[in-house]
């Protein structure tokens, strides 16, 4: 074999420097916006290297250089722009629902089919047990490693993955359990066959009849929220969004590739959209906002699970005292009259919106706003 340096069979390799700061490989889930970390990281790295073999005591300047990594930690994640908001969404350790349900649930049983075509393993549904309640559990699994996201379809389930989640929730209502479903998906499956299968039928049955299912229901988006492949499963009595997900009609580059006919907008098509947690909260589209530990969900998952767990046990606690019949009327009425509008198209950002019923025409001239320096045509569908 080739070599630059060549050393004999007795000859012993040459000893490593004692205090070189790690290899960049040592953080291969490092986001780009999180590289002004990694300095930091290595210096704490090096001096606890340093300190285990010479002895000496660098606690001191261990802790200063904690406290900066954290500070500086705090600062980039307090001032996310929306598309960093999405790479911290996909972050490839980002826990999952069968994380989450490892986490936080008990008992858990899981249950197949739709009983017509097959099993979709990009949707998960079962009983289980959270915080003391018996509850169906519906979501979205992407995967973890390559094999299992291939048959997973990356988290985008086929019509029969709808129709196994709906029989489930039926299923639930018949023993009056309440469902949690946690959304985390870029959309419904796109493919031919899933096109033959009925796909947008089976997601519009999906609302529907969640708008009037018997039982409380819980939504949040633990991740990513896409398209009519989150609706499919979005209906609920409660609509909880975590700090660092995003809940959106279209991906930022799907947005970008329909208004600027190329992908590489998908930085300003992801500030256009408004689908962050902060923006959906501010225009009512959700109930709440799960706050993530420091430096995102990836860093900590077992706390994010936490997180998760008390919201749902409060929330179910909350949802059970109600007759059910009053939770059917205000879950269907919450939708109906869903989200606020600017009623000023010159209005700023920062200012108080007004609830509007039926604003969509709104929302289109808004977009249409967003790509007017740009020599495109977006159709007037406001009348």
């Amino acid at each position: 074999m080739d070599s630059d340096i060549r050393i004999d069979a007795e000859t012993k390799a040459p000893p490593a420097p004692v205090f070189a700061p790690p290899p960049a490989v040592a953080h291969p889930a490092l986001l780009e916006f999180e590289k002004p970390l990694l300095r930091i990281q290595q210096d704490i790295a090096m001096l606890e290297v340093e300190q285990s073999q010479t002895g000496r005591d660098h606690s001191a300047e261990i802790r200063q250089q904690q406290a900066r990594l954290v500070a500086k930690t705090k600062r980039l994640y307090s001032n996310l722009t929306a598309w960093e908001t999405v790479l911290v969404a996909r972050h490839a350790q980002r826990p999952l629902i069968t994380d989450h349900i490892r986490n936080i649930v008990q008992d858990f049983c899981e249950l197949h089919g739709d009983r017509g075509f097959g099993d979709d393993r990009a949707m998960v549904t079962g009983f289980g047990r959270i915080g003391g309640h018996k509850v169906m559990i519906v979501g979205h699994n992407k995967g973890k490693d390559t094999k299992e996201r291939l048959i997973c379809n990356f988290g985008c389930a086929h019509p029969e993955g709808y129709r196994k989640a709906l029989r489930k929730m039926k299923l639930a209502e018949k023993f009056h359990l309440p469902v949690v479903c946690m959304i985390d998906t870029q959309g419904a499956y796109p493919g031919i066959g899933s096109e033959e299968r009925g796909i947008s039928q089976a997601i519009a049955v999906n609302m529907m009849e969640m708008s009037r299912l018997r039982v409380p229901i819980v939504c949040v988006v633990i991740g990513e929220g896409g398209s009519g492949g989150a609706l499919g499963i979005g209906v609920g009595d409660r609509v909880a969004v975590f700090q660092n997900a995003f809940y959106s009609v279209i991906s930022a580059e799907g947005c970008a590739a329909i208004l600027w006919k190329t992908a590489d907008q998908r930085e300003r098509a992801a500030e256009a959209l408004k689908f962050t947690a902060r923006d959906l909260k501010r225009m009512e589209i959700i109930d709440d906002i799960l706050p993530e530990p420091l430096g995102g969900a990836h860093r900590n998952p077992m706390e994010a699970s936490r997180t998760l767990e008390k919201y749902l046990t409060e929330t179910l606690s909350e949802l059970s005292r109600p007759r059910i019949d009053t939770v059917v009327k205000r879950r269907y009425e919450r939708f109906r009259q869903i989200a606020s509008f600017f009623n000023d198209p010159s209005s700023d950002a920062d200012k108080p919106l007004s609830r509007k019923r039926g604003g969509v025409g709104q929302a289109f001239a808004r977009v249409r706003r967003i790509a007017s320096t740009d020599p495109v045509e977006i159709p007037d569908l406001s009348s």
